[in-house]
């Protein structure tokens, strides 16, 4: 492998909170600069994986995707590569320790996304369901009612049932029952009409004996008391049981999981399946008592682990981001093409057409990784008094993150030509797979418009005591604060056109009159988006002690922000946020601050901590092309995996 030696970046000191400071020059000879880059990463990561806490939240799924059962396996049909996600959600199990501990450990479970997210999309989706949605929901109602040690143990696998064939957004209206049996005193479920059916749950025989967790409208004596969950065992060692319909669903993009429609006829429920709390109990004559008298409150309440699952869809995405980021540095700087003198041959990374669209993701990709940490001590730190605000937060990163993701992953795999569209290079998969993060657990849309529709007046733009920037005060586009200052003024301006939009919206029809509004206050959304993210972001720059980390945190939540601003420009202008002096250094201060971070490309994805055992198995990673899956002239298949790694003497990629 040839070290790029590209040249020379900036560091400042801890003391320091402007851009800037002594060059530093990295030289093959000059070992210093390189263990400084060295020194860097370490503290990137420190910052990025939960700081103190790193290996107790991120540790054991770290450790446990480097082992040989999470490399890319060649040649399985989709059932094979299902049954493969349900074998390794038995390795995640048996690594937990104790499975309801990490039900109720967000920070924990949204981690294990994270990390199985770069290597199968489909154990995600498993673990999700069964750790967040089934088995946390169990635990939410009621914990000490049930035995619980045949979920824990994998002896049966969890899965969760509540949107419709014909009732997805709208799932408050699902038409799915359970009739209270006076006769037992337990229930009956029943699907009473074809799009009742539950749409996509995985339900099938693979992966074993299964039982579920059905969102089910509880009727008692005719009266519809609103949505219940219901704990009701799908299948056992012979099949499915009486009354309980599967039908496998046709395959879809992404890793496959055997998603399935699901149906019920007439179904005898015990009465301890019904899943309570204090938002819902049935008295021992059957009458239902609550603590909510809202039976839309009462189902929200029922379905709240779906707020921890829009976290783990994000932590999911956003490992499959960091991962494709990572293969696609490094073959950056494996892969030489011709230079420009005759026999010469440089690195990918050596154009700033290519290099700028990696650093653009990059920058993103931190943003949205200290955006979701933010997130999350919110969430896990929330009081009945702000449940609502954090949970709508959650729901607007969840679809920022995820949308990122997407864009990110698609970007990767384009700078990585031909040799990103084989699975087997790590990359092709992931954004098919995101795109089922994209509408897991509330469509991204959907849960936007909410947000949006909550906060045209129910929120103060830019945060409380958001001073307006001068733009006389910092005419080279340097200071973050200033930089955040215009975004939060971008936030304002699409808050205060939504208003507009509604006010002036036609009477009497309120669709019409939120037509009129729903554009610019979803841009208010997507711009509060990247305003929360930038705020964690500063934050986490200003406790990077190293002087080249700080350097480097800050420099990229530079870019990020610049990029943000590019759209708004005009607006700001009109609104006397920007002068026109800043409109035209703009694309420069570009790509300046571009190639301050175009020699630490490396040390930047090397923060992301992915294990050297997974990067070597993937061949654009460490240094391979994708003929190590080839068979040889002679017929036999060369060794995949991480054996054929360690035959084609590929290593680690260095850090310049």
């Amino acid at each position: 492998m040839t070290l790029l030696t590209l040249q020379t970046f900036r560091t400042e000191s801890p003391s320091s909170t402007a851009v800037g400071g002594p060059v530093v020059t990295i030289r093959r000879d000059d070992p210093a600069p390189l263990a400084a880059t060295g020194r860097a990463a370490g503290e990137l990561a420190h910052l990025l994986f939960e700081q103190h806490d790193r290996d107790q939240v991120h540790g054991t799924w770290r450790r446990l995707i480097s082992g040989e059962e999470f490399s890319y396996r060649p040649g399985l049909s989709p059932t094979e590569r299902a049954s493969l996600s349900y074998d390794r959600l038995r390795l995640v199990n048996g690594a937990a320790g104790s499975a309801e501990d990490l039900a109720n450990d967000p920070r924990r479970l949204a981690a294990l996304h994270e990390w199985t997210g770069a290597v199968d999309g489909g154990l995600t989706t498993l673990a999700s369901i069964h750790y967040n949605l089934f088995l946390g929901s169990l635990l939410d109602h009621d914990r000490d009612r049930r035995d619980l040690s045949r979920f824990t143990s994998l002896e049966r696998t969890g899965t969760f049932l509540c949107t419709e064939l014909e009732h997805g957004n709208d799932v408050a209206s699902m038409q799915t029952v359970a009739v209270l049996d006076r006769a037992t005193g337990g229930f009956v479920l029943h699907t009473p009409t074809p799009g009742a059916q539950k749409f996509m749950p995985n339900t099938s025989l693979t992966g074993g004996p299964k039982s579920a967790v059905v969102a089910a409208r509880l009727l008692i004596d005719g009266q519809d008391q609103g949505i219940f969950l219901f704990l009701t065992p799908l299948s056992d060692g012979d099949g499915h049981l009486p009354g309980v319909k599967v039908r496998l669903l046709p395959e879809r993009t992404g890793t496959p999981v055997d998603h399935s429609l699901t149906a019920f006829d007439h179904v005898w429920l015990p009465r301890e399946a019904l899943l309570e709390a204090a938002h819902g109990r049935l008295d021992e004559d059957g009458t239902l008592s609550s603590n909510l008298g809202n039976r839309r409150k009462r189902f929200l309440r029922s379905i709240g682990r779906v707020t921890t699952g829009k976290l783990c869809m994000s932590a999911g995405t956003l490992g499959m981001s960091r991962a494709a980021l990572t293969i696609a540095v490094r073959y950056a700087h494996s892969r030489f093409i011709g230079g420009p003198k005759a026999g010469e041959r440089i690195p990918l990374a050596a154009h700033r057409s290519h290099h700028g669209r990696l650093l653009d993701s990059l920058a993103t990709a931190y943003a949205m990784t200290f955006l979701h940490r933010s997130v999350m001590n919110r969430w896990v730190d929330h009081t009945d008094g702000d449940r609502e605000e954090v949970e709508r937060l959650v729901a607007i990163s969840k679809g920022w993150i995820t949308w990122q993701a997407r864009d990110i992953t698609t970007e990767c795999r384009e700078r990585c030509g031909a040799q990103g569209l084989f699975p087997a290079n790590g990359i092709a998969d992931l954004p098919l797979n995101i795109e089922g993060g994209i509408t897991a657990e509330g469509d991204n849309l959907v849960i936007w418009v909410k947000a949006a529709g909550e906060m045209v007046f129910g929120h103060r733009a830019g945060g409380p005591g958001s001073p307006s920037p001068d733009p006389d005060a910092d005419p080279e586009l340097a200071d973050l604060s200033f930089l955040r200052g215009l975004l939060a003024e971008v936030e304002g301006i699409w808050q205060a056109r939504a208003r507009k939009g509604l006010r002036e919206g036609p009477s009497g029809n309120p669709v019409a009159r939120w037509n009129e509004a729903s554009s610019a206050a979803l841009e208010m959304v997507s711009v509060h988006a990247r305003l929360q993210a930038a705020d964690a972001f500063m934050a986490a720059a200003a406790q990077a002690v190293e002087p080249t980390a700080r350097f480097l945190l800050h420099t990229l939540c530079r870019l990020f922000l610049l990029k943000q601003l590019g759209a708004h420009t005009g607006d700001l202008l009109a609104e006397g946020h920007m002068s026109a002096h800043h409109i035209r250094i703009l694309p420069k201060v570009i790509d300046t601050v571009i190639a301050d971070l175009a020699p630490p490309l490396m040390p930047l994805v090397d923060a992301f901590d992915f294990p050297a055992e997974m990067l070597s198995s993937i061949p654009i990673a460490s240094g391979g092309l994708i003929d190590r899956y080839v068979d040889d002239a002679a017929g036999a298949a060369v060794p995949a995996g991480r054996t054929a790694a360690a035959q084609h003497g590929a290593s680690n990629v260095p850090l310049m």
